[in-house]
């Protein structure tokens, strides 16, 4: 399992997204060195995790618990067979583009540890919006991506450091709750009566997914 690449986007303007300004820094292209990761604040205040990657609409995106975004190259790969089209890496809106890692099977607080400094653990799922939508280009693509449910996976970051394409990635910690970054998309998007069987992660959840689960609990019981 390795990185394939390491991907930062800059801010553009685009016709596309709800950001008050119209930017997006969706269009993410692989560096060329070493990039710094660490963990960028709360949401709402923070953006990525990634030295040099802009994020724009802090309502929706970056902070801690979606401070790095990943996605797995065979993915990417099955998406290219359907759409008829070339996927580059980054090309999603992802920051890392893993090799041998399945990302949308990833446990909720799983760890990964990359190169010789950073860990990063797993939140959640991708949520996608128009602004994806809208950089693809493709119609339908937010039901289209959502019923088929190979979303990715947020990151908070538990060690800080450095990592660059060629970057071994290790599974250095798997919980035994069997709740991955799939299912916990799945319920808060098309399957709410999973959302009970989220609270099994606990405090390694995405907090408004975490606070989901608990407030469905509370109406509807377990």
């Amino acid at each position: 399992m390795k990185l394939l690449s390491v991907n930062l986007g800059s801010a553009r303007q685009v016709p596309y997204t709800s950001q008050p300004e119209g930017l997006t820094g969706i269009d993410k292209r692989p560096a060329d060195g070493p990039v710094r990761v660490a963990a960028p604040g709360p949401k709402g205040t923070g953006a990525s995790g990634l030295a040099g990657d802009a994020v724009c609409h802090l309502r929706h995106h970056g902070g801690d618990d979606q401070a790095v975004y990943a996605y797995a190259r065979e993915d990417l790969d099955t998406w290219e067979h359907e759409l008829g089209r070339s996927l580059a890496n980054g090309c999603f809106g992802e920051n890392l583009t893993t090799d041998g890692l399945d990302v949308s099977g990833a446990l909720i607080g799983e760890r990964w540890r990359i190169g010789s400094e950073v860990v990063l653990e797993v939140t959640s799922g991708r949520i996608p919006c128009n602004t994806f939508q809208g950089h693809l280009g493709e119609r339908g693509w937010v039901r289209r991506f959502t019923q088929k449910g190979a979303t990715g996976a947020y990151l908070r970051v538990i060690e800080p450091g450095e990592i660059q394409a060629g970057d071994p990635v290790e599974i250095v910690h798997r919980p035994d709750h069997g709740v991955t970054a799939a299912m916990q998309f799945r319920a808060v998007t098309t399957e709410r009566e999973l959302l009970p069987r989220l609270l099994a992660a606990g405090e390694a959840l995405h907090s408004e997914t975490l606070a989901q689960a608990r407030e469905y609990v509370a109406r509807h019981g377990a």
